[in-house]
């Protein structure tokens, strides 16, 4: 056991986010993605939400500085009549963080399950808000 660490965060997820490199991508998917299926590494928090997993997460993880957008999510499909209101908790929850971020990257579906592919992992959630997938890069550790 180890102290101030937020229980959400498994050990198989805190292995896997120090052995990220920077550059590579962490998708958080809801609970509706075939996480699975695309996954080259998958961890399962099961039960979560992804806002809390998120906010825990980016205790310890940098956002990369040196791209326009180091948060991508799954842009809403054409023709779907929704607007996500997940995307101002993440919003707010990034703020919160104090890690540099301007704007978000809107990913179509599709090209976002092939940068998922290529994720060094996925997080599969218990998310059931509609359009919640979210993928981060990491930065660097000044």
């Amino acid at each position: 056991m180890l102290k101030n660490i937020p229980s959400i965060l498994s050990p198989e997820l805190l292995k896997i986010m120090m052995e990220m490199g920077h550059g590579n991508e962490i998708v958080i998917a809801d609970g509706n993605f075939p996480a699975a299926s695309v996954a080259q590494r998958l961890i399962r928090l099961d039960g979560h939400g992804i806002p809390e997993i998120l906010d825990a997460f980016l205790k310890f993880f940098p956002l990369d500085t040196y791209v326009d957008s180091p948060v991508g999510l799954m842009a809403v499909t054409p023709g779907d009549n929704y607007q996500p209101v997940i995307w101002e908790e993440y919003r707010k929850v990034i703020a919160e963080s104090k890690e540099p971020f301007n704007d978000f990257e809107y990913i179509e579906r599709f090209e976002f399950y092939e940068r998922a592919k290529n994720a060094y992992a996925v997080v599969a959630t218990g998310e059931t808000a509609l359009y919640a997938n979210i993928i981060l890069k990491k930065g660097v550790v000044n």
